[in-house]
């Protein structure tokens, strides 16, 4: 049974950071591509990062929104079958519902327009 499970959400000061977690059983982060998106309370939920299969070349490698260029960071531990986003200097206007996802073709890529797996969110608050 595919599963993704995002953790590591929470209230932080403007200026910290955050390490969210999604932890992932039925498949392997190595073998599928892993999409960062969130949503905010009256917006649409949007792509922030990805980072491409491992078995897929470099040529896709990872993707950052421009709105998060510089400051977060994604990445995977194929062993803990987990990918993470490091998230630094937080700014009030990051505050959402942070959602990992997956396309679950094997070697897929940032380049893919569909992702068909979804955990349930974790929330970021950022607020003094």
């Amino acid at each position: 049974q595919v599963q993704l499970v995002e953790s590591g959400g929470g209230l932080v000061q403007p200026g910290g950071s955050l390490r969210l977690s999604c932890a992932v059983s039925g498949f392997s982060v190595n073998y599928h591509v892993i999409g960062w998106f969130r949503q905010a309370p009256g917006k649409e939920r949007a792509e922030i990062s990805c980072i491409s299969s491992g078995v897929s070349g470099s040529d896709n490698g990872t993707f950052y929104a421009d709105s998060v260029k510089g400051r977060f960071t994604v990445s995977r531990d194929n062993f803990k079958n987990t990918a993470y986003l490091q998230m630094n200097s937080l700014k009030p206007e990051d505050t959402a519902v942070y959602y990992c996802a997956t396309n679950l073709m094997y070697g897929s890529t940032c380049s893919e327009p569909d992702f068909d797996s979804w955990g349930q969110g974790t929330q970021v608050t950022v607020s003094s």
